[in-house]
């Protein structure tokens, strides 16, 4: 894409018997606990020191019962990230700055 480079990321989480302060190499997952699932959306611009233009995250259960919702508004939003930058809007838009005349002093 001309406008840079879009990353999508989906990651679901786990609770494990493994301590914070000691981690294991084997850990069991807890299986009755909830699983949150993560979304993370990165829209990049093509310099050569790539910055970020637009990002999106949100972590939240899988059990909720507004899951549907929440998953259709996770992609509306990836969408909008994944869209920045392509639209070649002009720099500078009418109406977005407005100059007064000042009263002499």
């Amino acid at each position: 894409d001309p406008s840079g480079t879009f990353g999508q990321l989906r990651l679901g989480l786990a609770q494990t018997t493994c301590r914070k302060r000691a981690p294991q190499r084997h850990c069991r997952v807890l299986e009755s606990r909830r699983k949150p699932v993560c979304l993370a959306c990165y829209k990049f611009d093509t310099g050569d020191v790539p910055k970020v233009l637009d990002k999106y995250h949100n972590c939240g259960p899988s059990h909720h019962l507004a899951a549907k919702e929440i998953r259709q508004r996770d992609e509306a939003e990836c969408r909008a990230v994944e869209e920045d930058g392509k639209g070649g809007d002009p720099l500078y838009l009418p109406g977005m700055f407005a100059f007064s005349r000042g009263l002499p002093a």
